[in-house]
């Protein structure tokens, strides 16, 4: 595995002389609002179109493998080392960028439950009306996670009863907001990103489940997609994803 370490600076310089080229990116929901931001970015600086389809983890790296035309894949570290090592993704770049954890959400301005410990996240799961996660079938980090939780607390046929399966931590979210369901359970960072005002917390240490966002494109890959892979990791880069709750990636 490589890490990018192309320097933003001589990544603008490069790409913005070339012509205008649209750069088509598979990328997990969980850096939705950064991610919009810094290719509107991009765009201003360099002419360059970010052109991203956005879905769950799992369902990026599939579009993403299965798509020829896209340059760009963002989605977990731990799939894009599966690919790499089954090779899948050959001769590629890849580099972190960042971290976020699962959490629960909540309507802004309604009663928020304690679910500090794993029996106060038991009474809240209870004491819900209507529930929302990511589908796992369509290969939701956690959603996936959120059923382990619910069988090892002993309560996964209560909170299936009474589940909406979102397509991806968005929907979830959009049905959070709407007030469509009373807990939303998904990446803090969608949370943050759609609401501050939602985040219940994350997940007690018990439960906790800490997710790696990584990119990976091809080493021959144009220098309109390796520039903007270099926006992402950049200083600038890194602190927009923070402020959107994607925090820096821990040392490794």
């Amino acid at each position: 595995m490589r890490l990018l370490v192309l320097p933003l600076a001589l990544a603008l310089s490069v790409t913005s002389s070339a012509s205008a080229e649209d750069v088509k990116v598979h990328a997990a929901a969980g850096v939705k609002a950064p991610f919009l931001k810094l290719a509107a970015e991009y765009k201003a600086n360099t002419g360059h179109t970010i052109t991203v389809v956005f879905d769950t983890a799992g369902a990026t790296n599939t579009q993403f493998l299965a798509d020829p035309q896209a340059a760009l894949l963002i989605t977990t570290q731990a799939l894009i080392g599966e690919g790499e090592k089954s090779g899948r993704l050959p001769g590629g770049v890849s580099a972190p960028l960042g971290d976020t954890v699962a959490g629960l959400a909540a309507p802004p301005g309604s009663s928020k439950p304690d679910v500090s410990t794993a029996e106060k996240l038991k009474a809240a799961l209870l004491a819900a009306r209507r529930i929302a996660f990511s589908d796992p079938a369509r290969g939701a980090t956690v959603g996936t996670h959120f059923l382990k939780v619910i069988e090892s607390l002993g309560i996964k046929d209560e909170v299936l009863k009474k589940a909406t399966l979102a397509q991806d931590g968005v929907e979830t979210m959009r049905l959070v907001l709407e007030r469509q369901v009373d807990l939303g359970v998904t990446q803090t960072s969608e949370i943050v990103q759609a609401n501050r005002a939602a985040l219940v917390g994350p997940f007690p240490q018990a439960f906790e489940l800490a997710t790696t966002y990584s990119l990976w494109h091809r080493a021959g890959a144009s220098a309109a997609a390796t520039g903007f892979a270099a926006l992402l990791t950049s200083p600038a880069g890194r602190a927009m994803l923070a402020e959107d709750g994607v925090r820096p990636p821990a040392a490794r």
